[in-house]
């Protein structure tokens, strides 16, 4: 096969190409970082860092980049392939992703974290730093967990079933308030139509996926896959008496837990309980 030619000699890589668009775009205008933040909003830091490929900054930054510079939509565009690229995950993950995206129905078990479609920019934050993630790659980490989010966005995002084992709801952050917009953030995911929430309370007992956080997907060929986890990694299960083995204790496990509405009940009480920060 021959060889690939470069035909513009950018990028080909989703955010360097965002963020090498955004640099050649404010150049070609011949106008400043603080001058693209004057018309626009926003702080001019903010553009330095996504010119730089450090965040890639949310929708509404990029539509009103798109406006100013009248590309139409590109820019949004290509965000949105920045978003969505697999390579900006850990390699280890980068399988999965790709089939998270593709997947027409997920269900998921979270032993003591919410899962990553449901946490808020403080829990991811605080979560991956105890990795050992710092500066840019932990800002650029939590910027592609919380683009995974966008699946369950849209008009017709896929059935999301999540059992949070009770652990989840008392294992708190470190951030009180960080972690008081967790707890609301669940409760109003859980009220969506196309995500069942329950939680599996500490009383249920023991049950065959007490130390095993596992996601199972649903794929447009009808293939059910499943991907289990712990703190050191993560493993994709293929095999069909493996993912029927996991499924049937998932299946014993939703047994037992408490159903969706009072479940959502449950998390409402543990966020009435959760500390606030104390008034000066």
């Amino acid at each position: 096969m021959p060889q690939r030619r470069a035909i513009t000699g950018r990028s080909q890589e989703p955010r360097a190409r965002f963020a090498e668009e955004l640099r050649l775009l404010r150049n070609g205008r011949g106008v400043s970082l603080r001058g693209v933040a004057e018309v626009v909003g926003w702080d001019a830091s903010q553009f330095g860092k996504m010119e730089h490929g450090h965040t890639l900054g949310g929708p509404e930054i990029v539509e009103a980049l798109d406006q100013y510079y009248g590309t139409g939509g590109m820019l949004l565009t290509l965000w949105e392939l920045a978003v969505a690229d697999p390579t900006q995950f850990r390699e280890q993950y980068r399988r999965y992703m790709i089939l998270e995206a593709e997947a027409i129905s997920l269900w998921h078990y979270a032993v003591s974290a919410p899962p990553g479609l449901l946490q808020t920019a403080g829990y991811a934050r605080e979560a991956l730093a105890v990795g050992w993630l710092k500066g840019p790659e932990l800002e650029q980490q939590v910027e592609a967990r919380l683009g995974r989010r966008q699946l369950l966005d849209g008009e017709a995002p896929p059935p999301f079933r999540v059992i949070l084992s009770e652990a989840v709801l008392r294992t708190s952050l470190r951030d009180v308030e960080a972690w008081r917009e967790q707890l609301a953030h669940l409760a109003e995911m859980a009220e969506r139509p196309s995500i069942t929430l329950q939680v599996l309370p500490f009383r249920a007992g023991p049950h065959g996926l007490m130390n095993t956080a596992v996601k199972f997907l649903r794929l447009p060929n009808g293939r059910v896959v499943a991907y289990t986890e712990n703190d050191l990694r993560g493993e994709l299960v293929e095999e069909n008496a493996s993912v029927e083995l996991l499924q049937r204790r998932y299946d014993a496990m939703r047994d037992l837990a408490m159903a969706p509405a009072q479940s959502r009940d449950f998390i409402l009480r543990t966020l009435e309980e959760a500390p606030c920060e104390p008034s000066i």
